[in-house]
């Protein structure tokens, strides 16, 4: 076999190595099929409100609804404590600081449990994370995605929540993953 002849069989046989392998990979829209499934999946064992109530006042406590919080299904919240949102709302560039826990809803749906993902509230040694509300000019407040920040233009600066944040809304560095989150989420005005 003359040496053209060989390296157009390897070419060929490359080519179909490579096609081969890209019908392996996950495509993004995959990806965001997978993230919707797992989302509706874990809503589909919970009350779910579509609506935000127009006076804002929301119910409470574990048994509470999921609320949508945006228009696209994003976040969803439930709501654990409300805080006080007349008179401890929370003022653009404010400092907040919480304590979260968050569970791969990508793992709930593959497993049917809950497993901790990520948290700094079963550790109160470990300091709590913190955001300047509403200023995503910050790389320190940016990093935590627009999803973690809602719940408080809707509620008091002391609420916590359980929240669901789709991978767009979730941490700007996991973004590409599109893995969606439930939080259980506890915000301060101070360090705790």
């Amino acid at each position: 076999m003359n040496i053209k002849k060989y390296f157009c069989v390897m070419a060929a046989a490359m080519g179909l190595l490579a096609i081969a392998s890209c019908s392996n990979e996950v495509s993004y829209s995959d990806r965001l099929n997978t993230e919707r499934r797992a989302v509706n999946a874990y809503l589909s064992h919970q009350r779910v409100v579509t609506d935000i109530p127009a006076d804002t006042v929301f119910e409470v406590g574990p048994d509470a609804p999921y609320y949508r919080i945006d228009v696209e299904g994003n976040v969803y919240m439930q709501v654990i404590k409300a805080g006080d949102r007349k008179n401890d709302k929370v003022k653009q560039s404010e400092t907040m600081y919480f304590r979260y826990t968050r569970y791969s809803l990508n793992d709930w749906h593959t497993s049917g449990y809950l497993s901790v993902y990520e948290s700094n509230e079963i550790d109160m040694s470990a300091q709590p994370s913190s955001f300047k509300y509403m200023d995503f000019t910050i790389a320190t407040s940016s990093m935590w995605g627009y999803g973690l920040q809602m719940p408080l233009s809707l509620l008091g600066a002391e609420c916590e929540v359980n929240l669901i944040v789709k991978s767009q809304y979730g941490l700007t560095g996991e973004i590409a993953y599109v893995v969606p989150f439930l939080f259980h989420v506890r915000y301060f005005h101070s360090q705790i």
